[in-house]
């Protein structure tokens, strides 16, 4: 028993304020739903690096900045130049090798200091295109607290910074430029010296259409609900100068686990662009993950302007590049986010997704409207297999049994036998204590169903008599000895049940009986399942053979071998 006491004496609500709020009235982000992806920045080369126990080598970024590529992004942060000799080398290298494609900018990151910004455009230098991302912090407490300054002096340092950057980028001509400014600490920022600030670095830059500037508004630090965020980037728009050559962009962390929640609510009141990582790498607890919001977008009909098809090479990219594994519940692309346990979801998902397979066929048009249980998007987009969704241990049901074999071998188990055999594997289940694999369902059911049966047809005549009626004669191997049988009946298994009543003198009743290819084509073998009773004792039989005659007596004989013992 354990005797230790929970601390309480450190753990102190009261030493925490709750994060003000916007008073803004008439909002209209609730009513403005998303309808198109924004423009994304893959920031997984700078944030996503600088969050590392182990920060990537330039080999490690050329792989992750291919993969970038390849998925898509067409802004990517490629690093920090200034800050470090791997960042710059790896700028450098980006550029020299001509590995930044026609149609993607790399953007690169710098404080407003003057050598700092120097450096930066000495890493660019050769650049086709290139976005120069400014930043100072300019919360109250990082002012206060950390730079020992009041606004006035914050905003000087910003326009400096913002001075020197146009002055440098004026001597590269041969660089398309564009400027981004960052007030970090956005959401901790007074909203209207937020404006101010911003408004300052703007008539250095005179944005225009033609040639915007993106202005940055990170949750450095998440400290609110979502919906906060969302005002504050509502009221940030509205009172913004020269807002129509803006591009207003999002950049949240996720402090308060909801990242993407709040990058989304920010392009409902009015972003154009949102910045995260790859499956959420970051700070803390993470940057905005990228792969989540676009696959959220996906799975509401709207184009991500992503390719995410090949999960698994993306997630095995990733964490060689971060040495970081992907949770196995993770959004979209952990192992199990599409595997269900429970009995009753099973249930469900295998009868919409045979229904979906029904209305659509087995090679559906991907374009086909999605409604399964359960499965807000089909696995298979992602490159996952429907036999990932289901899987097996004491938790399960009948459902996902007959699901997997189904999957595995093409048997369509009957309701009644999906109920006898899914206790033959929930036992199975239980003795080991954890899951049982799709490959182990099916030997069980061999095992079970039709694997030493010691009564086997070895040749059957059937004949139709004038009486209507069916005559059937047939040799069987009982353990090992040929017996002849023979019985009428008004149809096959009929006459037969006939005979083996007749040769053992035991009742039998056939309680259920059904069959099918297990494949198309006219060299499909079929599979019969039965079940007989005789008095109290009931026996199942299952069946698999080139002749479907021959696969109904011989799963008979299987389920009267049981009865006999």
């Amino acid at each position: 028993m354990n005797t230790h006491a929970i601390p309480t004496a450190r753990f102190d609500h009261r030493k925490y304020a709750p994060a003000p709020t916007v008073q803004l009235s008439n909002r209209t982000w609730p009513d403005n739903p998303i309808s198109k992806a924004p423009l994304w920045c893959s920031v997984d080369l700078r944030d996503g690096n600088q969050a590392l126990i182990e920060p990537m080598s330039v080999e490690q970024k050329c792989q992750l900045f291919s993969l970038l590529v390849e998925v898509g992004f067409k802004e990517i942060e490629v690093g920090f130049p200034a800050a470090s000799q791997p960042d710059f080398d790896f700028v450098r290298r980006l550029i020299d090798e001509n590995r930044v494609p026609k149609d993607v900018t790399i953007q690169v990151l710098t404080q407003c200091r003057d050598a700092l910004i120097t450096r930066t455009f000495e890493a660019l230098q050769g650049a086709r295109c290139a976005t120069v991302h400014l930043y100072n912090s300019t919360s109250k407490v990082q002012r206060e607290q950390v730079f020992k300054s009041d606004k006035k002096g914050i905003t000087a340092l910003a326009v400096a910074g913002a001075k020197q950057v146009l002055a440098c980028a004026q001597k590269q001509t041969n660089t398309q430029w564009q400027f981004q400014y960052s007030p970090e600490s956005f959401t901790c920022t007074e909203l209207d010296y937020a404006v101010e600030i911003c408004n300052a670095i703007n008539a250095v830059w005179q944005p225009t259409l033609e040639n915007p500037v993106i202005i940055n508004l990170p949750a450095t630090v998440e400290v609110a609900s979502p919906n906060v965020y969302a005002d504050q980037i509502e009221w940030f728009c509205r009172h913004i100068q020269n807002r129509d050559s803006l591009i207003i962009s999002l950049h949240t962390h996720n402090d308060r686990g909801c990242g993407v929640a709040a990058a989304e609510l920010g392009v409902m009141a009015g972003a154009d662009r949102v910045e995260g990582t790859l499956l959420g790498n970051g700070e803390r607890t993470g940057n905005m993950d990228i792969i989540t919001m676009a696959m959220n977008l996906y799975s509401q009909g709207i184009d991500p302007a992503l390719n995410l098809a090949d999960m698994s090479r993306i997630i095995q990219v990733v964490e060689q590049c971060t040495a970081i594994a992907v949770h196995p519940r993770h959004p979209y692309a952990g192992e199990l986010v599409y595997t269900a346990f429970s009995g009753s979801h099973q249930d469900a998902i295998r009868k919409c997704i045979a229904m979906y397979e029904l209305k659509h066929g087995l090679e559906h048009d991907s374009a086909q409207p999605w409604e399964v249980a359960y499965l807000p998007i089909d696995p298979r987009d992602l490159g996952r297999n429907y036999e990932e969704i289901i899987r097996i241990n004491s938790q399960s049901g009948k459902g996902g049994v007959a699901f997997l074999l189904e999957q595995h071998s093409g048997l369509q188990l009957p309701r009644w036998l999906q109920i006898e055999f899914s206790q033959v594997v929930q036992h199975e289940t239980e003795n080991i204590g954890g899951e049982i694999s799709a490959n182990a369902v099916w030997q069980t059911f061999e095992q079970t169903y039709l694997a030493k049966q010691d009564w086997l047809l070895e040749r059957f005549q059937l004949e139709k008599q004038p009486s209507g009626t069916n005559y059937c004669h047939a040799t069987l191997t009982l353990a090992g000895e040929n017996v002849d049988i023979q019985g009428s009946g008004n149809g096959l298994l009929e006459s037969v049940v006939n005979a083996l009543q007749e040769q053992f003198a035991i009742p039998i009743d056939i309680v259920e009986y059904s069959e099918h290819a297990l494949t198309e084509g006219t060299d499909s073998r079929a599979v019969a399942y039965i079940k007989v009773r005789s008095g109290d004792l009931y026996g199942y039989g299952v069946a698999i053979h080139q002749d479907t005659l021959s696969s109904s007596i011989n799963a008979l004989l299987k389920a009267t071998q049981q009865i006999r013992g």
